[in-house]
């Protein structure tokens, strides 16, 4: 049984933003408005998906240009 919630003690209230409660009134998740809030939104989720991929090897731009030349997806 989840409640929502608008206003916590000691929290503002911020319009497109409601915190999701269990039982026990512990916060569990966050409903976003989409239409009032969906740039914020895009923001953060390209932030959680650099984080999770910081450890990734990397490559170089100049050894992607010369996989996408052999490849024949780059010319020049």
């Amino acid at each position: 049984h989840w409640t929502i919630l608008t206003l916590g003690k000691g929290e503002l209230l911020m319009a497109g933003i409601k915190f999701v409660t269990d039982e026990k009134g512990q916060k569990v998740a966050v409903q976003i408005d989409l239409k009032k809030l969906g740039d914020i939104w895009e923001d953060f989720y390209d932030n959680l998906i650099a984080k999770q991929r910081i450890d990734e090897p990397r490559e170089s731009l100049d050894s992607v240009k010369a996989i996408l030349r052999k490849k024949g997806k780059l010319h020049a």
